[in-house]
């Protein structure tokens, strides 16, 4: 980032042409745009429209102080700013199970694959999300229970071989408000929906799943003392994705979801940015 002459040049093109009327999020944005509508299957690309693609990114906004499990939360501060260094950039602090984020096997399991282990053809399945906004709503350790995964099959079809199958149970509304959102001041005493582990395995065991996801903090629910989903689940060295967003705003059935999960050296997980495309 920024060679000999960088900071000089574009202070100099700024000053002289004023600022470009194409900012560049905006440029980045479109281009990957391009780039993913090119590389998508036709089958994909034409569902929502001649010649488009839907897309739902499935990423919360990673801000200070983003709820964790435990402590700390994510901070920055400045690196630089425009002012002093010609330039802005930030310093993050933050451990690797922070946002929306990836459990490798590694995470619980020795000798279990870790983040630079997991191919990139492993972060992108066929997604099938369960609904169970209306347990949750009434009970907040409510699971994904083997009933709600032949629940959804006789209403979606069988989960394909190497899926991510996801939670949404509504919780991923609450994540501005951290006690809202654990359920509870602090562990042991959290309150949040998470998978069974007889529906994790089952879907490990029986379905050949890729992934399991959830749009809370923990694959277990909140008041699980033993971690069985995390032990079992990824105990098969397959992962997980914890704080899912808008999984509401996806078809349970049909679309596809991208994992980009940084290939963190010796990572136990790492945040990520995941979208899903119909």
């Amino acid at each position: 980032m920024c060679l000999p002459g960088t900071v000089e040049t574009v202070r100099e093109r700024i000053e002289t042409e004023g600022l470009p009327r194409l900012d560049r999020r905006a440029a980045l944005l479109g281009a990957a745009g391009a780039a993913l509508a090119a590389a998508l299957p036709a089958a994909a690309r034409g569902r929502s429209g001649a010649g488009a693609t839907s897309v739902q990114d499935l990423t919360h906004l990673f801000f200070e102080g983003f709820p964790t499990f435990g402590p700390p939360s994510p901070a920055r501060e400045d690196y630089a700013t425009y002012g002093v260094n010609g330039f802005y950039s930030q310093t993050w602090t933050f451990h690797e199970h922070s946002g929306t984020h990836m459990d490798a096997p590694g995470h619980f399991i020795p000798g279990k694959r870790l983040t630079p282990d997991i191919p990139v053809s492993d972060l992108i399945a066929p997604l099938a999300v369960i609904d169970i906004r209306r347990k949750a709503a009434r009970n907040p350790d409510a699971m994904v229970e083997v009933s709600d995964i032949r629940k959804y099959e006789r209403a979606h079809g069988a989960i394909p071989a190497g899926a991510l199958v996801a939670m949404d149970s509504g919780w991923a509304a609450k994540v501005e408000n951290s006690d809202a959102f654990k359920g509870g001041a602090a562990f042991p005493n959290y309150h949040f929906p998470g998978f069974s582990s007889d529906a994790a395995m089952f879907l490990a065991e029986e379905r050949n799943v890729r992934a399991i996801g959830v749009d809370t903090l923990s694959l277990d629910p909140g008041n699980s003392s033993t971690f069985d989903v995390h032990v079992n689940f990824l105990g098969t060295n397959r992962y997980g994705v914890e704080n899912l967003a808008n999984l509401g705003s996806v078809p349970p059935a049909g679309a596809t979801v991208y994992v980009g999960v940084i290939p963190w050296e010796e990572g136990s997980g790492g945040p990520l940015r995941a979208f899903a495309t119909w």
